[in-house]
């Protein structure tokens, strides 16, 4: 049976294949390269290492077009994307055969989130041109990428309690039997309590850091990073990663990075998208998780249509009998009073009672409570009668129940819309936890990139890499013209050359930057 064969490693070839012959011309490594060429690179705040008067850095774009290449084919190690400059013909070509070490490659991204939000931008930006976005429909929701910390070095007043707790414990039975022993015992009980002492200070250090700190729990690897439910009863110390995300072509344009929970996020996402869109004229939807009196406020002030999941009523507020349940009481905006299902009027005294958060509430109550026939199927209150409470907000929130009853349909798009990344980022890509260490703007960096990935993979998929291409070197050309702009300005404004001859000059140049620009946008 004949097999091909491989050609042998020590013959010479008269004709060697070139790196730029090797890459082959529909490959997406081009695409990476015109990428980052397109943009105005001196403009992003990148910083890089070096050592002053010495050897000379390596240019931000080089670096820029090593993650991105890394990240889009799920490499993101610093260590590893410094092997892959030595053995993969991709990246050698990509970077001009530059081999960087895996501290300035780490170095890089650490030091550069801003930066990388920036490029970021400019994919939504890409994006927009294609009309790829419809900015008509939004969806937010979060993520939890794994941190750098384990459950071990995180660490609440509960935690704290109970480790001091078994350290006194073990030192008071250590000293009771040192008292006891004064033989050849005496030395390995000194050791045990030197130990445990050590330990008993570690944990005094840890308690007045979350003291200072303010916050319910503090992590020692990973500072930023907190303790989150990530599913049922299931915890990790984890960062949580926001996103916004556009229905007509599942692409994210907006993210962002933090160590809360989403209860008080909406409002600030909206903000952003609004921003970003330069309109308040979408609708934008999220999960339960995010039903907050506070934040309907904050959309209600925007402008911005939302539609947030309606969660159950909570165990406390329940009616014996559900028919009872508060939602099934009728508010009436225009005396303010609430009608119950038995058709008696519940009034309220006026007085505005403060929640430990800070929201506002006013009580209804009704005397016919005292001989209601179906007492006992509407309250568990043996004193009292039924108490309803209607905070400042509720108006929003009755709004917002409205427009789902009204377009179910509508709201049942999100979880399709705004999984999407976080399938192929979490589970095609394997990007389940945060590479960095310590702090959030270095995990932001990490999230970035896997931004910056997804979007331009998504949009090669969509637009094509002929299209994208063309667009792109475009933007190259433009940006070329708009550089010899500034060289010419520059020049003529010099001390010694400016003259009144040159105002026409100055004149025309305007005018063409302004038509560039135009055309750039």
């Amino acid at each position: 049976m004949k097999y091909i064969q491989g050609k042998n490693r020590s013959q010479t070839y008269l004709f060697p294949v070139s790196l730029e012959e090797s890459i082959s011309t529909d490959n997406e490594v081009r695409i990476i390269d015109v990428f980052v060429s397109s943009l105005n690179i001196g403009n992003y705040g990148f910083k890089v290492s070096y050592v002053e008067n010495g050897r000379p850095a390596y240019h931000p774009s080089d670096l820029l077009k090593l993650y991105l290449y890394g990240y889009m084919n799920k490499v993101r190690s610093s260590r590893d994307l410094e092997k892959e400059c030595k053995r993969n013909i991709e990246v050698m070509w990509l970077l001009g055969n530059l081999q960087p070490d895996h501290n300035t490659i780490s170095n890089f991204r650490r030091d550069n989130n801003k930066s990388i939000n920036k490029v970021f931008r400019e994919t939504v930006k890409i994006a927009r041109h294609f009309e790829l976005i419809g900015g008509t429909l939004l969806a937010g929701d979060s993520t939890k990428l794994r941190a750098q910390n384990s459950k071990k070095n995180n660490f609440n007043q509960k935690k704290i309690d109970r480790h001091l707790e078994y350290i006194e414990n073990k030192l008071a039975e250590y000293n009771k039997c040192l008292s006891e022993n004064d033989g050849d015992k005496k030395e390995h009980l000194e050791e045990e309590i030197q130990r445990q002492t050590t330990r008993k200070a570690k944990y005094k250090r840890i308690e007045k850091q979350l003291n200072d700190s303010g916050e319910p729990q503090v992590s020692t690897s990973d500072p930023d990073s907190r303790q989150m439910i990530i599913r049922n009863n299931i915890t990790e110390v984890a960062y949580n990663v926001q996103t916004t995300v556009d229905s007509k072509n599942n692409i994210p344009i907006d993210y962002k990075v933090t160590g809360h929970n989403d209860s008080k996020a909406m409002g600030n996402m909206l903000q952003r998208a609004k921003s970003i869109l330069h309109t308040s004229d979408f609708t934008a939807l999220y999960d339960k998780g995010y039903h907050t009196g506070t934040e309907f406020d904050i959309a209600e002030r925007l402008g911005i249509k939302v539609m947030v999941a309606i969660p159950a009523t909570p165990k406390s507020s329940r009616a014996p009998d559900p028919a009872y349940n508060v939602e099934n009481f009728i508010y009436n905006e225009d005396n303010n009073t609430y009608t119950c299902p038995q058709g008696h009027i519940l009034t309220t005294n006026g007085t505005w009672h403060k929640t430990p958060n800070g929201s506002e509430f006013q009580q209804y109550k009704t005397k016919h409570c005292k001989t209601c026939p179906v007492r006992e199927k509407c309250t568990s209150s043996k004193q009292n009668g039924k108490i309803v409470q209607r905070r400042k907000n509720a108006q929003n929130i009755e709004h917002n129940k409205q427009r789902i009853e009204k377009e179910p349909h509508t709201y049942k798009k999100r979880q399709a819309i705004v999984e999407h990344p976080y399938g192929t980022i979490k589970r095609q890509w394997g990007f389940c936890y945060i590479i960095t260490k310590r702090y959030l703007a270095r995990a932001s960096a990490d999230v970035g990139f896997m931004m910056v990935a997804y979007n331009l993979r998504r949009i090669i998929n969509i637009v094509g890499m002929n299209n994208i291409k063309e667009y792109l070197e475009k933007v190259i050309s433009l940006l070329s013209c708009k550089m010899n702009i500034i060289g010419s300005i520059k020049q003529i404004l010099k001390p010694g050359n400016f003259q009144t001859k040159y105002s026409k000059a100055i004149y025309k140049l305007r005018l063409k930057w302004l038509y560039l620009s135009q055309n750039y946008a």
